[in-house]
């Protein structure tokens, strides 16, 4: 809390420096100044606007020409996954080939060359016949199978591959693979045989219906072929399209200068994000360039492709035209501003010449006339001026014959604190009296009198702490007592962090003698029972609740009701519904709560305030809702 005051107090330290030096300046010059603020800011903001304009219509132009890229990609995509599908149909659909892979026993040589002339052929035609289709492989598990290269192999080959238990789990449908390298299963079998080019694989069970699969067929084509655009030799320097895998891998044209300074991380993490979304666009940066990302989803792929496009030109472009736009603007503003300083000097001639009748005036020069006539505002300043001199004389004359009076007047004062004083001392002697005779019920009554009186008079603040009021509260119960026979007691429950809360100075003690004045009515008190008067604290919420509870004559219900809707009553309208009651103002009234929850929502709100709750014959409650703010600084 200490150092939000001094952050505060340097705050207003600043502002008032400020508002001291703009006070200063000339007229003029904060005329000129106000006229370019005037034209500048929303010439600014219209400049800031221009440019926000023009760049979501570009943003939205490179958004549109990149969807409709992707749209074409993802239509060349599907052709593309469509011959990879046909082709593994029309593989699981040929006979000759069922039979090679479900052989019952190991095929002799003249069976071998009819396969070979027969299923064998018919592969390598249907691969023929489809350029984009770099391989078609069959892996079969059967022992009874021999391995023909490049088309059957052996199912173990490819035991070890990532995707090999979830092709056999998702026997019957089509397993869609990125591979980054096209590796050859037979001729070569080690990492010099990993080749260049990356490749989406199909790969699907032959014959998942019966109890043992014939085979697993897989269908390549490179990314190359697969993805044109993406994977063009053509270099673009703007923008380049790469592809999400569903295990988070970018795939694009290596070593193309655009890739050189895109963070790919960052923009893995973005489409992640965006994992449910079909298609979008979204702007990220990079280091210090900013990006415009496309995207569309390739649902069967279980891929993103994104066109990635740099907005630096763009951008760069745009600026441009705003600076230019903002500098022809300030080189207006500059001309007018010369223009207008010089008019500015006509304009107020007359005012600097009353100025410097003020500055005589200031100089004690009272008897002199002001050269300045005609209408205007000007005209009609000098007229007021010259009446505002000619009063001045008469005030001056006026202040001689009013000395007598001031110190009249201040005489009467000290007398009036010369009479309080004696009040004071003569209450202190009748105390030292009563305690001599042995009157120390007289004693401590004056004593408590004595401090009502003081608390009453010094009237300095219009807030006290709570340990005062309790203080006050507790004097007025001791001369209560005398009057009740001390059947009246104060009961305190206040937590000593509290007692430097901030109340208005007499909001308690009218409730207080408010519970004394209707509690003691009919009740118990009268007949040898005490009135017990309770007062509590506790902070909620950021507020300080009083709650002042005695155990009195308390209200009925249509008593508590009247009351409660008359506390926050504006005071002609409580008067008028005082009026139309018909009851006198000395009957319960309430018009000393009225007077305290008026005081309380006036100095602190209206949010706070008190509240009245009772049942007869058993309790009347007063609830006081403040701040909680603490006259040490706390809270």
């Amino acid at each position: 809390m200490t150092v939000v005051r001094e952050l505060r107090e340097r705050l207003r330290d600043l502002q008032a420096r400020i508002a001291y030096k703009a006070g200063g300046i000339s007229l003029q010059t904060r005329l000129i100044a106000s006229y370019i603020v005037i034209i500048l800011i929303p010439i600014l903001l219209l400049s800031v606007y221009t440019f926000n304009v023009f760049y979501e219509n570009k943003i939205r132009d490179i958004v549109k020409t990149n969807e409709s890229i992707l749209e074409i990609e993802a239509v060349n995509i599907r052709s593309q996954m469509e011959t990879m599908e046909r082709t593994a149909e029309l593989v699981d659909s040929d006979k000759k080939v069922k039979e090679f892979l479900q052989s019952p026993r190991e095929l002799e040589v003249s069976e071998l060359i009819d396969y070979r002339t027969g299923a064998y052929d018919n592969l390598l035609r249907l691969q023929f016949n489809n350029p984009n289709i770099a391989h078609i492989r069959l892996f079969s598990g059967n022992p009874n199978v021999k391995e023909i290269w490049p088309v059957f192999h052996n199912e173990s080959r490819i035991k070890g591959e990532p995707w090999y238990e979830l092709v056999l789990k998702n026997a019957g449908q089509v397993t869609w693979v990125f591979e980054e390298s096209d590796r050859d299963y037979i001729r070569h079998m080690g990492a010099d045989n990993l080749a260049a080019h990356g490749k989406v694989s199909l790969l699907r069970v032959l014959s998942p219906n019966q109890a043992s699969h014939a085979g697993i067929v897989q269908v390549d084509m490179l990314f190359e072929q697969i993805f044109p655009k993406t994977f063009s030799s053509v270099p673009d320097s703007q923008s380049q399209m790469l592809v999400l895998d569903g295990l988070g891998r970018l795939h694009t044209k290596k070593g193309t200068p655009f890739l050189e300074g895109l963070d790919q991380a960052e923009l893995v993490r973005e489409l992640r994000g965006r994992s449910g979304e079909k298609s979008g666009s979204f702007e990220f940066r990079s280091g210090d360039k900013p990006y415009l990302a496309v995207f569309l989803d390739l649902d069967r792929l279980q891929a993103k492709m994104v066109n990635v496009v740099s907005l630096t030109e763009p951008l760069t472009e745009l600026r441009g035209t705003r600076n230019r736009i903002i500098l022809a603007n300030i080189a207006l503003i500059a001309l007018l501003s010369v223009t207008t300083y010089f008019l500015l000097s006509l304009i107020l001639k007359k005012l600097h010449v009353l100025q410097d009748s003020m500055k005589k005036v200031r100089q004690g020069n009272f008897h002199f006339d002001v050269n300045i006539h005609g209408g205007g505002e000007v005209g009609e300043l000098a007229h007021h001026f010259r009446l505002m001199l000619r009063k001045i004389n008469e005030l001056i004359a006026d202040a001689v014959n009013k000395q007598a009076a001031t110190k009249e007047a201040e005489l009467h004062s000290l007398k009036n604190q010369i009479d309080a004083h004696f009040l004071y001392n003569t209450l202190e002697n009748l105390k030292m009296l009563a305690e001599i005779e042995g009157q120390y019920t007289i004693s401590d009554s004056l004593t408590s009198l004595g401090g009502m009186m003081r608390y009453n008079l010094k009237w300095t603040s219009d807030y006290v702490r709570l340990a005062d009021e309790l203080q006050h509260i507790g004097n007025y119960i001791a001369i209560m007592n005398v009057r009740y026979d001390g059947k009246l007691r104060l009961e305190l429950d206040i937590p000593p962090d509290y007692l430097e809360q901030k109340v208005p100075k007499m909001s308690l003690q009218p409730v207080v003698e408010n519970a004394v004045k209707h509690g003691m009515g009919s009740s118990s008190a009268e007949d040898g029972g005490t009135l017990v008067i309770r007062v509590q604290a506790e902070k909620r919420e950021g507020c300080m609740i009083l709650r002042i509870r005695d155990n009195g004559v308390g209200m009925n219900e249509e008593q508590l009701q009247a009351l409660t809707r008359t506390l926050p009553m504006e005071d002609r309208e409580f008067y008028r519904f005082r009026q139309g009651a018909g009851r006198p103002e000395s009957e319960g009234s309430g018009i000393g709560l009225r007077n305290v929850n008026q005081r309380v929502r006036l100095y602190s709100g209206p949010d706070y305030g008190i509240a009245v709750d009772s049942r007869e014959g058993a309790y009347t409650e007063v609830v006081v809702k403040l701040p909680f703010q603490l006259l040490t600084g706390g809270g």
